[in-house]
């Protein structure tokens, strides 16, 4: 069960997301560097007082999620564009998860307020004791009722201290098979996607983002310098996602590489790749993140 204190934190750093989504919305326009919006970002989120829980993803057009600027990364904000900004904050662990999508053409107008829609309305379905399939259902309905689909193999989650997806799945669609609940004292990240295309997505051999395992065990068969890297990420991160970009400013790009493979061959690392929709259609993306409290819910990433 969530404490006073506890709630406080996740309303901080819901405020602070709320606050960098907004700002960002304004910042995207043709031509601008993805790493410049990453960076300007993550750079907001620590001057008000958080920290970033993943590296921000930045997914045009196809492009559904885990993309995140790499090293030096020269690539562009395309003209005509949809762009989805996946934000992630935490204070002291205390996780707020929120995205949105900005369109440069106004033909995929009617795409981006399917998802939009269907947010709010899932949003007012949540409450104790409800279906994680109901809302799914609501979530579908309405996208559908606009002409597109669902994304229906990515999904809402549970969200826990230091654990974006805590185990716990919202379907973007009626999932009869998902007996998951709402429960006091927990919190969710409601993600609608809505497409164009054939509504699912599929593995890309590209990542950009990365997080650790814990296991003793296989620690201590790392190579010194290695290590000292392992324990380096994982004290800042506690498994949370990270991304290259992040470890340059204090290890060298060649000692980066040879660490990541080490953690992969020790199963160590987690990977998080591109995904992109199926049939190349496009894809759009609303997020929230609820706490349910004594009182029902609180959207906390909304309020700023």
């Amino acid at each position: 069960m969530l404490t006073e204190a506890d709630i406080e934190y996740y309303i901080r750093a819901g405020r602070i997301a709320c606050t960098v989504r907004k700002e960002v919305e304004n910042y995207i326009s043709a031509g601008t560097r993805l790493l410049d919006i990453a960076e300007f970002i993550e750079k907001r989120i620590l001057e008000l007082g958080g920290e970033p829980a993943f590296p921000t993803n930045i997914s045009i057009n196809n492009i559904a999620a885990h993309y995140t600027p790499t090293p030096g990364d020269q690539l562009t904000v395309p003209e005509n564009a949809v762009v989805k900004i996946d934000i992630g904050v935490h204070v002291e662990g205390y996780i707020a998860d929120t995205a949105t999508t900005v369109s440069l053409a106004e033909k995929y107008r009617a795409l981006v307020e399917a998802a939009k829609e269907a947010l709010e309305k899932a949003l007012t379905f949540v409450l104790p004791g409800r279906r994680f399939s109901d809302v799914g259902s609501v979530i579908e309905n309405t996208i559908k009722t606009r002409g597109f689909k669902p994304i229906y193999n990515l999904s809402g989650h549970s969200i826990d201290r230091y654990s974006i997806h805590a185990g716990e799945t919202i379907p973007n669609y009626r999932d009869r098979l998902n007996l998951g609940k709402f429960r006091q004292g927990k919190v969710y990240a409601l993600e609608p996607f809505a497409t164009n295309g054939s509504g699912f997505v599929v593995d890309t051999p590209t990542i950009t983002i990365y997080a650790l395992r814990y296991n003793p065990k296989k620690i201590r068969y790392l190579s010194k310098d290695v290590r000292d890297l392992y324990s380096y990420i994982y004290d800042r991160r506690r498994g949370l996602p990270f991304a290259k970009r992040w470890l340059l400013e204090t290890f060298d790009g060649d000692v980066i590489e040879k660490a990541l493979k080490e953690f992969e061959s020790n199963g160590l690392l987690i990977t998080y790749p591109v995904l992109i929709e199926k049939s190349s259609g496009t894809v759009t993306q609303f997020e929230h993140t609820v706490v349910i409290d004594k009182s029902g819910q609180v959207i906390i990433t909304t309020d700023c």
